[in-house]
């Protein structure tokens, strides 16, 4: 099969530089912070800048939502036109494509997460550009078209850290093989937010066994030095780099 790949890779490492603020002898109130989640409320800034002025998260928002200059460099790279956020969340990645003027469609099969999601893009002042519906991605996708799909499945959790390689399908709900044939029914350009252990060469199998290949690119998401993510472009948006980073 090796022999068969014609969609062309690239990879690249984009460092987010930022600071943070901590402040000492603060007792944890906000809704959702439990002493699991303890170690994300440190980080509160990174997820969201804005964080004081009102952001909302539910548990599970702590440890899934993109950090804010990350969801940033996606927007930026999506070039206009409709964004499909499958796996909205608490809105974390759709308030910034919206930021970038994309016009945004947000789902979350979770009603809780959409009206999280709603006063979270508020407070940025971009609910207005975004379109929030609570549903199945897998049972809308038949009905939605899109510039752009942007894929960030659960990963089951902080746990996936302590898997030494992980593997696309411990991906939820479906794996990243049944996720990604769905997507590309919606759009010609699919972003997808995974582990930074994720296996390289699973990723990069999308694209090749795709029809036609897919160009891909592969990126390692650094921050504060540390490796956060790896984000994967496929399509066209693969190599429409920006100097923002």
């Amino acid at each position: 099969m090796v022999g068969k790949r014609k969609g062309k890779i690239i990879k690249r490492r984009v460092k987010f530089k930022g600071k943070w603020r901590i402040k000492k002898a603060v007792v944890v109130k906000d809704e959702g912070v439990s002493p699991l989640v303890k170690k994300y409320w440190v980080q509160r800034y990174d997820l969201f800048l804005r964080y004081d002025q009102g952001i909302k998260m539910d548990e599970e928002g702590w440890f899934s939502v993109t950090p804010e200059k990350i969801a940033l460099r996606h927007a930026s790279r999506c070039g206009g036109g409709v964004v499909i956020d499958g796996f909205a969340g608490v809105g974390g990645n759709a308030i910034q494509f919206a930021t970038m003027c994309h016009h945004v469609i947000a789902i979350d099969i979770d009603p809780r997460k959409i009206a999280l999601a709603f006063e979270n893009a508020k407070i940025y002042g971009v609910e207005d550009h975004i379109e929030f519906i609570v549903g199945d991605f897998f049972q809308l996708a038949p009905s939605l078209k899109g510039n752009v799909v942007f894929l960030s499945p659960p990963w089951g959790g902080p746990a996936y850290s302590t898997k030494e390689s992980f593997t696309l399908d411990l991906l939820k709900p479906k794996n990243g093989y049944s996720l990604f044939q769905v997507a590309q029914s919606v759009a010609p350009n699919i972003i997808m937010y995974l582990p930074r252990n994720v296996d390289l060469l699973q990723v990069e199998e999308l694209a090749w066994l795709s029809s036609p290949p897919l160009k891909v690119e592969i990126e390692e998401n650094m921050l504060h030095g540390m490796l956060k993510s790896i984000t994967a472009y496929f399509g066209d948006i693969a190599f429409s780099d920006v100097s923002m980073f």
